[in-house]
């Protein structure tokens, strides 16, 4: 085996770097729990919103967590080929790695193939739905009477033909007033100040107010 002993120090460097960090941050804090970091008692009555910033810091100490990790496997996987006196050669193919190969990358593990260059004509499956909307327009054509997507989303969008809410949207079929306690709420309302005299009070002509005439 090649002479790669100041590799092997650059490697036994790194992994005593690793360690101190995970030590000196105490694996950041994840042995922890997430109410005790954030000092809540419970996360059950927080809004979302409310502890994002926790929760976007939590999330990327996990990741360098597992970053340092992974790396530190690496670290070992590596040290342990010098003594079995396999460190530098591909595990793939068995080759060599080359040396410069390994100053750049201590832990690699196989050598790097030259591409041939060739293009891959392989495409996504994906592609072959992923085309333009009139390949699924068949009301031109006299010998297809399948529900093709304008059929579709012209269904789809008949949803949104309901009428807005001071009309009738707010009535269901048994003619049940739907989100308002009095029936006067249906048709009246004030600004965002709230009721300051009958003056400020205004009138929608709705469905609502001529049930309202209807029914006295």
């Amino acid at each position: 085996m090649s002479n790669y002993s100041h590799l092997k120090q650059k490697l036994q460097d790194r992994k005593d770097k690793i360690e101190a960090r995970l030590r000196e941050s105490d694996h950041y804090g994840l042995s922890a729990s997430a109410s005790f970091s954030t000092g809540e008692l419970s996360q059950y009555d927080n809004h979302p919103a409310d502890t994002a910033t926790e929760t976007y810091e939590r999330g990327k100490d996990i990741a360098l967590h597992e970053h340092l990790e992974q790396e530190l496997k690496d670290l070992d996987h590596a040290l342990e080929k010098f003594k079995n006196g396999t460190y530098g050669i591909c595990e793939v193919t068995g080759k060599q790695i080359p040396v410069e190969r390994l100053e750049a990358n201590p832990t690699a593990r196989t050598v790097v193939e030259q591409s041939s260059g060739a293009i891959s004509e392989h495409r996504p499956v994906e592609e072959e739905v992923l085309t333009g909307f009139d390949q699924f327009n068949f009301d031109n054509r006299d010998d297809e009477t399948q529900f093709d997507a304008e059929d579709a989303y012209q269904s789809v969008a008949s949803f949104n033909e309901n009428s807005m809410i001071f009309e009738d949207a707010s009535l269901d079929k048994t003619d049940e007033l739907v989100g308002y306690v009095e029936e006067l709420e249906g048709f009246v309302s004030t600004g965002i100040e709230g009721y300051q005299g009958d003056e400020n009070v205004e009138f929608q002509r709705n469905i609502h107010y001529d049930r309202y005439l209807n029914d006295k």
